[in-house]
């Protein structure tokens, strides 16, 4: 694949999903100018300087979701923006500050450089199922890019990170529509998959979880989609020219929490499975299941086929191992 020597920029590079974004970009030949909040934190950063390519084509630029144009020193000549940077966490003293104005705000803040800067042709922002889910859903209802979570279902239920997330993209949709702008939504569920950070993320911390015996989000019924895929989709969405809207990418099939830790304890005998404690961590989260669909179709029609849960896990246990995070 000859991407002609593109350059592009990634935000929030240094995170679970954007480092394997910044991996495929850089073994497809395109220059990738990183931003981090800190790029001298050797922890932020190291994997991502360790990359094959990165040596010739990877640069690192600090810069803060609520600073008015710190990025632009980063976007100047981009051919395209991945915008992953959000804070992603469940628990919140103060969810406008802590969730809500990063998301928003920031992803105004980007979006507003690359309307600014005319040699950025398209832009990948990084949503999250968690701004589809969030509604009245009925039993076998078939999930697809026309659902929306509703901003006052989330207020209703303390769920802040969907709510940062739901209004971080529909403003989003409303700037690009409003300035004429490029813009494909990738959705991705629950991500799992090997790390290249040397950090415990948010969504591998609930295998680590499930493997101590916890079910953080006292659910029964968990989908899991690859974080290859998922970096895979996001580059697809720029290198297909007829990309457009949201794509959601998502587990295509559902498990429960037990057959998961079955499938674990099958795949590494000697893992120590703790039993599972009822007590739920999180009061706030929603417990009561609708079984639904997911339609997968669109994002298979960027070419991504979906990496097996067996392989997702079993890749990611051997990651969090060989990191000493389990």
């Amino acid at each position: 694949m000859n991407c002609g020597g593109k350059v592009v920029c990634v935000t929030g590079a240094s995170g679970y999903i954007a480092s394997w974004i910044v991996k495929l970009l850089l073994l497809r030949g395109y220059t990738v100018r990183a931003t981090v909040r800190n790029p001298t934190d050797k922890a932020k950063t190291e994997h991502l300087l360790a990359l094959e390519g990165a040596k010739e084509r990877l640069q690192l630029f600090k810069a803060d979701l609520l600073e008015e144009c710190s990025f632009e020193q980063a976007i100047q000549g981009c051919d395209a923006v991945f915008h992953t940077a959000s804070p992603v966490k469940y628990i919140v003293t103060d969810p406008q500050t802590e969730l809500i104005d990063p998301a928003v705000k920031g992803t105004l803040n980007v979006l507003n450089t690359c309307k600014k800067t005319s040699s950025v042709k398209r832009v990948i922002l990084t949503s999250s199922t968690a701004a589809v889910l969030v509604r009245p859903l009925e039993p076998n209802d078939v999930v697809d890019e026309t659902f929306f979570s509703d901003p006052s279902v989330c207020t209703e239920l303390k769920l802040w990170y969907p709510l940062s997330k739901t209004l971080a993209e529909n403003a989003a949709w409303q700037f690009t529509k409003d300035n004429g702008m490029d813009m494909v939504v990738i959705s991705p569920g629950f991500v799992i998959g090997p790390l290249l950070q040397p950090t415990l993320n948010f969504s591998d911390g609930f295998i680590v979880d499930m493997i101590n015996g916890k079910n953080p989000f006292n659910c029964i019924n968990y989908r899991f989609v690859d974080v290859r895929d998922v970096a895979l989709a996001h580059v697809k969405a720029l290198e297909t020219p007829s990309a457009n809207g949201r794509y959601l990418i998502d587990g295509p099939s559902m498990m429960t929490i037990y057959e998961i830790r079955e499938t674990m304890r099958e795949l590494f005998p000697d893992l120590c499975i703790a039993d599972m404690n009822g007590e739920s961590e999180m009061k706030d989260i929603m417990t009561k299941e609708i079984i639904y669909e997911v339609c997968v179709e669109k994002v298979k029609n960027l070419g991504i086929e979906f990496t097996p849960l067996k392989s997702s896990l079993t890749d990611t246990i051997i990651s969090l191992k060989d990191k000493c995070l389990l």
